[in-house]
């Protein structure tokens, strides 16, 4: 039976330790049900099952995909969407309502976590813009060529160290802030820079590196120019500082002008090619990713999903 045009397919992602999740959904389904929108809601056990969830959607015919959680969840769901032919992605409408630690990517369209009633009457319009992607393509462990596409941000490096360390600190913590805080501050006293060989622009930088953050979106405060309808990437490159301008470079990144910190030094372009980055953790959209094997690159495609966006 084919699904109405205008049913929306929702996928609830509750966010991991919150006691409250039944009330979340409650919540959204309040203000979902006051716009009289008809929708057919399933929810993720886990960020395993968010794909094969967001396929299924996709496959039954829905048109209109909202995804009710944070960068990793949208990370997944817009994978799930380059994996189908160009004529079927052209005729889905991906959304977000934000539900996740961070939601640096709704936050870049204005979308509030604490305003449900105004996220819905924005996705109500169907506003559509047609949004880029980033693209790492890199070799495993196995020695297969893999690709893996990202809305907001890659991190390479310190950054992704902080990704590993809040999620082996969560599990003591049971906490989302308070792991992501001390994780931070553990890296302050422990810092550590990589070996790093990157050609971006005709230019190669070969040092050691704090950290790499390549932007689609602005890239949690450290690619605050980026956007991700102009065809470009934004990558920052964060030489090794001393604690001191560690502090202020946090103040700045807290201030959004992390880029006129004197270790920052900031490049745009369409291709980031990675030479080396020895032993250098990578984070894709907040999450941890396979660790690439050798030289991979970062590159962006323009205009391929259908977001929307507020009115």
């Amino acid at each position: 039976m084919a699904v109405e045009t205008d049913r929306w397919g929702i996928l609830y992602c509750p966010r991991k330790g919150l006691k409250s999740k039944r009330k979340r959904w409650e919540r959204l389904q309040k203000e979902l049900d006051a716009y009289g929108v008809h929708y057919d809601m399933v929810q993720s056990e886990n960020s395993d099952s968010v794909e094969r969830l967001v396929t299924m959607l996709i496959r039954n015919g829905y048109k209109t995909i909202v995804v009710v959680g944070g960068d990793s969840a949208l990370n997944d769901a817009v994978n799930c969407l380059m994996r189908e032919e160009r004529s079927v992605r052209d005729g889905v409408m991906l959304g977000v309502v934000p539900n996740g630690a961070l939601n640096d990517f709704a936050r870049f369209w204005g979308f509030n976590v604490d305003d449900d009633a105004q996220t819905v009457e924005w996705l109500t319009k169907s506003r559509v813009r047609r949004v880029d992607l980033g693209c790492i393509r890199f070799t495993d462990k196995q020695g297969n060529h893999q690709h893996r596409y990202f809305l907001n941000c890659i991190n390479i490096g310190t950054t992704a160290d902080i990704m590993n360390l809040r999620q082996q600190t969560r599990r003591l913590l049971w906490s989302r802030t308070l792991s992501f805080v001390v994780s931070v501050f553990l890296k302050f006293f422990h810092r550590k820079d990589y070996k790093m060989r990157l050609h971006v622009n005709h230019e190669t930088v070969d040092r050691r590196v704090m950290t790499v953050c390549v932007g689609n979106a602005r890239g949690y405060g450290q690619t605050p120019s980026a956007v991700p309808y102009n065809g470009m990437l934004d990558v920052t490159v964060v030489y090794d500082p001393q604690l001191m301008q560690l502090f202020s470079g946090l103040w700045l990144l807290i201030s959004g002008r992390f880029l006129n910190h004197r270790s920052v030094h900031p490049y745009r372009t369409r291709l980031l090619e990675v030479e080396e980055a020895r032993h250098a953790l990578v984070g894709i959209d907040g999450r941890l990713m396979q660790q690439p094997v050798g030289s991979y690159t970062i590159s962006v495609e323009q205009e391929v999903i259908n977001f929307m966006i507020p009115d």
